[in-house]
């Protein structure tokens, strides 16, 4: 284990190194474990690492109790302050090519979904999700994700996981952000107790958990999972593409590759990431 601690932090805002591995499940035993005080981008970091290493010890994990460069969907950046928000990567070999990771970002979202569930005794109806990689508590954005892959294969995939997830500072992000467009939450609407090993083990739980599953069939396994946790589904909603709307419909969805499906009036359309936002609308 690597760690690089803060005297600065509550101990419930830092990572107990021997706590989280009684924590961990048997299948991240083995799991290498660094904890920096502040980095740029954990994903940039576990990359540049994994590219540079003959044989990389895998599973890794990379936490930083704040990052100066830390991205979300397309570059867009996300906002923490030191001990506010759960900042990680995770690195993981996966035996299956690029082309059959389809979906795996949806699988994520429900994956955090679990991870948070198990630390929640009530209220676990309050969290969901929004296509195609947020998580969202109270209908505001809690978590979100970014995968990116390294030393692919014609049979494998090295996946880099990394996730943003608001512990606390509420306040202090939405004053940073367009709240109304994009509302913050932290977790500490619903634990505001919970020490930060906590949520970052049974996160780790649930993604490796998710990854074994994933790795035989898919997304298929999580389909309805993430249809029932989808916020939107069965609502009127609003594609946008660079602030102009695209399409408008009913969100019926997702399909076997993780577009969401649209219901226009005049048929199904399916729709892939891409750069769009999804909003709800009301006539």
């Amino acid at each position: 284990m690597v760690f690089s601690s803060t005297s600065l932090l509550s101990n419930t805002r830092r990572i107990d190194g021997e706590r989280l591995r009684t924590l961990l499940s048997a299948s991240l035993q083995k799991l290498t474990i660094e904890v920096v005080a502040k980095t740029g981008s954990t994903n940039a970091d576990l990359i540049a690492h994994l590219r540079a290493a003959h044989k990389p010890p895998l599973p890794i994990v990379r936490v930083a109790y704040q990052q100066t460069a830390g991205r979300g969907r397309h570059g867009r950046p996300w906002f923490a302050a030191a001990g506010d928000a759960l900042l990680f990567s995770f690195a993981y070999k996966i035996a299956r090519p690029p082309a059959e990771l389809a979906g795996l970002s949806l699988a994520v979202g429900t994956a955090i979904v679990a991870g948070l569930r198990a630390l929640m005794r009530t209220d676990t109806h309050r969290l969901a999700l929004k296509w195609p990689n947020d998580v969202l508590l109270d209908g505001a954005k809690l978590a979100g994700s970014l995968i990116e892959t390294v030393r692919c294969t014609n049979t494998s995939s090295t996946v880099v996981i990394g996730i943003g997830l608001n512990l606390d500072g509420e306040a202090a992000l939405a004053a940073q952000l367009d709240a109304r467009a994009n509302p913050p939450a932290a977790l500490a609407r619903v634990l505001p107790a919970v020490a930060m090993t906590d949520v970052l083990a049974q996160v780790l739980n649930a993604l490796v958990t998710m990854l074994e599953l994933f790795e035989k069939h898919g997304l298929a396994p999580f389909l309805q999972a993430w249809d029932v946790d989808h916020a939107y589904t069965g609502k009127k909603v609003l594609i946008l593409e660079n602030g102009h709307e695209i399409l408008r419909g009913v969100a019926t969805g997702i399909d076997s590759y993780g577009r969401l499906l649209i219901d226009t009036g005049n048929g199904i359309q399916a729709l892939a990431s891409g750069d769009v936002s999804l909003r709800a609308y009301i006539l």
